[in-house]
């Protein structure tokens, strides 16, 4: 394990370099895989994870013959980074890009073609999707849907060479249709999201920005906001993603479900969701201007105004997903009873194959077969 830790005005910094992960983009030299890891890992800043790149091939990590002088060339000359008023080396518009569709792919690929299971749709949406598959026809189906080819092959199969259709010889092809989505990502940054010998912000990182990249890309009709939550409840824009970081901070659910509800409030679209990334109980609230908190045990006044808020969603029908990094009975009791009273869902998943349940959740969750 490769961890750092420092000290900046009061705020303590964890990053942690998984030696797997490192090893297996090393072995095929990807180092534009590695770069985007490292930004990642770095809060976004390309000055740093180039610091760490050469550190890397110090330690005989990156091979001594890779030019990274050139490799960091190429990437400002194709837009990847560029350069702020005062000189420094920053991620442009196109890097961030760059970044959304790496993380993309690396949780792609490790999508299981078993996903997490079947998740209703409460609407149908706008779009409809043509199948390769065909069923029987029934009452009411649309003509157009009718496959000529297969019902003329069953009535020709079934009268041996005469053309004789009869509506037992009709097929027609499934459809699926597409339900627009309202998403907001709620991602905890507390401390605990940085302690325990393992690094949970980064791979949280990455799923939001796989997240923003196929819904910019294949949904653009769906929204995605991402708010991060420790202490307080903070909306962020898609571009800000690469730089959250976690600090010593507690964990206010309550008022994340709260600033996500709102901002799911105004939109137009059929399913609304809140997609919630946490390890760790419950530990503060909002009472007006102040902050009532307590990290010791499951406070039920915290506890009690969080489920109160998870009741608001389910009355606004807003879904709360949460994913918990985390396998305590108290937490799994009280994750338990936060998806029972939103009528919602709940995963418990490595934060590495976090992806592996959010995306396929998502993708699954605006899609229904019609019969």
């Amino acid at each position: 394990m490769y961890w750092v830790r420092r000290a900046e005005a009061m705020r303590h910094r964890y990053l942690h370099l998984d030696p797997e992960l490192i090893g297996s983009l090393l072995a095929s030299l990807d180092l534009l895989r590695l770069f985007n890891q490292l930004l990642l890992a770095s809060g976004g800043d390309p000055e740093r994870a180039r610091e760490w790149m050469r550190e890397l091939q110090e330690r005989g990590y990156i091979d001594e013959a890779a030019d990274l002088d050139a490799f960091f060339d190429q990437l400002e000359q194709e837009g990847v980074l560029g350069k702020d008023r005062q000189g420094a080396t920053v991620l442009t518009v196109a890097g961030v890009r760059e970044l959304r569709r790496s993380a993309l792919e690396e949780v792609f690929a490790g999508l299981k073609r078993a996903g997490p299971g079947y998740h209703p749709i409460h609407a149908a949406g706008e779009g409809v999707e043509g199948l390769a598959e065909t069923r029987r026809y029934s009452f009411g189906d649309e003509l157009h849907a009718i496959d000529a080819i297969r019902s003329t092959q069953n009535a020709l199969r079934r009268t041996y060479g005469e053309l004789e259709l009869t509506e037992d010889d009709l097929e027609v092809s499934e459809t699926e249709h597409l339900t627009s989505c309202a998403t907001v990502v709620a991602i905890d940054i507390s401390h605990s999201m940085v302690l325990y010998g393992e690094d949970r912000i980064t791979p949280a990182k990455t799923v939001a920005l796989a997240l923003t990249e196929l819904i910019t890309s294949k949904y653009p009709k769906d929204y995605l906001g991402v708010i991060i939550f420790g202490d307080r409840a903070e909306r962020i824009e898609l571009g800000q993603i690469a730089a959250i970081q976690a600090g010593p901070f507690h964990t206010n659910t309550c008022e994340a479900l709260h600033v996500a509800r709102s901002m799911l409030a105004s939109r137009k679209h059929p399913n609304k969701q809140i997609f919630l990334i946490t390890d760790g109980k419950p530990s503060a609230i909002t009472e007006g201007h102040q902050i009532y908190k307590n990290p010791y045990g499951l406070d039920l006044k915290i506890i009690n105004r969080t489920l109160d808020e998870a009741d608001q969603c389910r009355r606004h029908k807003v879904v709360i997903t949460t994913f918990m990094i985390a396998t305590d009975p108290g937490l799994v009791d009280f994750v338990e009873k936060l998806t029972k009273t939103n009528r919602g869902r709940a995963y418990f998943a490595n934060p590495y194959n976090l992806g592996e349940f959010m995306l396929a959740d998502y993708v699954r969750n605006r899609r229904k077969l019609v019969h």
